[in-house]
């Protein structure tokens, strides 16, 4: 975990599909110059737009629960893990209104500071580099995930957490 200062701020992200508040199974998918999130979503309480949204098909026999596929642009660090929603008093931002089960840009983020100062030492160091990368925050029932990336984006799919995650790495 990082440590944050006054200018770290949460906003919430009300754009992004409600997770399963009972069970969402987060997958990370994660390679060198990949980052790939996918969760079960409360289909009860998906907005209109996120109802009319193209939806990738389960495979033959598989499940066809609906799941959201985060892909996440020029990721550069990412943890996965605690607090769960009974322990989520304890992240460093809760405080702040980071909440469990929601989406959140954390304005000014420390973590991406500190990550900043860490390579401040390379021979090739440029501050431009870091300047259009921002921290996400995923919080779901049983665990948190956080990342700096440039962006993402979110895509629909039936079936597993696993298996849309699987078939998305198969068809790249």
């Amino acid at each position: 975990m990082y440590s944050v200062s006054d200018s770290d701020r949460p906003r919430l992200v009300p754009s992004a599909p409600q997770s399963s508040v009972g069970a969402p199974c987060p997958v990370v998918l994660a390679e060198e110059h990949v980052l790939r999130l996918s969760y079960y979503l409360e289909s009860e309480r998906l907005t209109p737009e996120w109802l009319a949204a193209p939806v990738r098909p389960p495979r033959p026999n598989w499940s066809d629960d609906l799941c959201a596929v985060v892909t996440f642009e020029r990721a550069y660090a990412h943890m996965f893990g605690p607090p769960n929603d009974e322990a989520f008093s304890g992240h460093p931002l809760a405080a702040r209104g980071l909440e469990p089960y929601s989406v959140f840009e954390i304005e000014h983020s420390s973590w991406l500071r500190g990550l900043m100062q860490m390579n401040s030492v390379h021979p090739y160091h440029r501050v431009d580099r870091f300047s259009a990368l921002r921290h996400w925050v995923f919080s779901f029932h049983d665990s948190t995930f956080e990342c700096i990336a440039l962006g993402y984006s979110i895509g629909l799919a039936r079936g597993t957490p696993w298996s849309v995650l699987e078939d998305v790495a198969n068809d790249s």
